[in-house]
């Protein structure tokens, strides 16, 4: 599973330098995550509202080349892999073609008690290396 929306880099997101601050790539990633589940039909509120939390567990983030502010870019979200009770995704992120960041997050499913549980049915996709 896979999608990609367009983001246009805010002055408020950059540091004094003009760049995107390093932190906010994160938050792109994150923004990736909720309309790619979102295109799916459901949204980080109906799942909370369910009972099932996606905690972060892991993230990683190579920095190629920085955005600046006005750039419009464009971020690739991927599903890589899926297991009974994580989600492991990929992102890429693109100015003009030109990759800028790539990073990789893995999510937890728990439940309100902190409790590791099963990931929602919608949630357990078929990828190429979700049998691994």
């Amino acid at each position: 599973m896979q999608g990609e929306i367009s983001i246009r880099v805010r002055y408020a997101e950059t540091d004094r330098m003009g760049f995107l601050h390093h932190a906010n790539y994160l938050v792109y990633f994150e923004q990736g995550r909720t309309e790619l589940l979102r295109s799916r039909g459901l949204s980080y509120r109906d799942l909370e509202d369910q009972g099932f939390l996606l905690v972060l567990t892991k993230v990683q983030v190579r920095y190629r080349q920085a955005a600046r502010y006005d750039d419009l870019l464009t971020l690739r979200t991927t599903v890589a892999r899926t297991t009974l009770v994580k989600i492991e995704h990929r992102y890429e992120l693109f100015r003009d073609g030109v990759l800028l960041a790539e990073g990789e997050t893995t999510l937890g499913c728990i439940d309100r008690d902190g409790k590791v549980q099963p990931l929602p049915e919608i949630l357990q996709l078929e990828s190429p290396e979700s049998a691994k």
